[in-house]
């Protein structure tokens, strides 16, 4: 099974969390890239957690664009696998960031929040502050 239906599994709860993250960690993710100053990785803002946009496809992406009004433009993105994603790239963010998948896909998205099991435990919200400081 791939990530976009591991992740249908785990909605209709007949997903195993392992296998959702052992999928999304081997998954070559398409993150769009950010227009302006900062560059980087296109992200949105939520409780709290800076959430990095990711899509399982170029139609999720489109979906995505189509879903901003930007559905003529023509975006730059990265693919990245998503371990390296939480494993080199949430290092580098300042705050709690996890990354939300297939966002315009109200039936169809999942978020990867930063939590253990999920980021390094460095970085996740959820790490005992000695297991944290360990790493």
């Amino acid at each position: 099974m791939g990530l976009a239906e591991e992740m249908s599994a785990a909605r209709s709860g007949s997903g195993h969390a392992g296998r959702l993250l052992g999928e999304f960690r081997r998954t070559a993710l398409l993150v769009p890239l950010s227009e302006g100053e900062g560059g980087g990785f296109m992200s949105g803002w939520q409780g709290g957690v800076r959430w990095i946009y990711a899509f399982t496809d170029e139609e999720a992406l489109t979906r995505f664009a189509v879903a901003r009004g930007a559905g003529a433009c023509e975006w730059e993105y990265l693919s990245i696998l998503g371990a390296r994603l939480v494993d080199a790239v949430i290092p580098m963010v300042d705050g709690p960031t996890g990354v939300a998948v297939d966002v315009a896909d109200r039936d169809g998205s999942m978020l990867f929040p930063p939590v253990v099991g999920i980021v390094p435990d460095a970085y996740a919200v959820d790490a005992e502050p000695d297991r944290a400081e360990a790493v």
